[in-house]
């Protein structure tokens, strides 16, 4: 039987695996570039629960986070 802490564990691993399935599509270019560019995807085509689900992550150590994804929701704290 699950418990609502592995319902929202798997939520928080699905977004780390979105957020770096996303690093990996820009992963030719340097970590700055890709880090704009999915920090601009995030803003564009994640609802804002997503992104705060996802700082809020990062907050708490972030770890999975691929470099260019880390930083950026990194870049993604100011905006919200």
């Amino acid at each position: 039987m699950s418990s609502p802490n592995d319902s929202s564990q798997s939520h928080r691993d699905k977004l780390v695996y979105m957020a770096n399935q996303i690093g990996a599509f820009f992963k030719s270019q340097d970590v700055e570039t890709a880090s704009a560019k999915i920090a601009e995807h995030i803003t564009k085509f994640w609802d804002p629960r997503m992104r705060r689900a996802i700082i809020a992550y990062l907050d708490a150590g972030g770890a999975g986070l691929d470099p260019a994804a880390r930083r950026a929701v990194e870049a993604l704290r100011p905006r919200l």
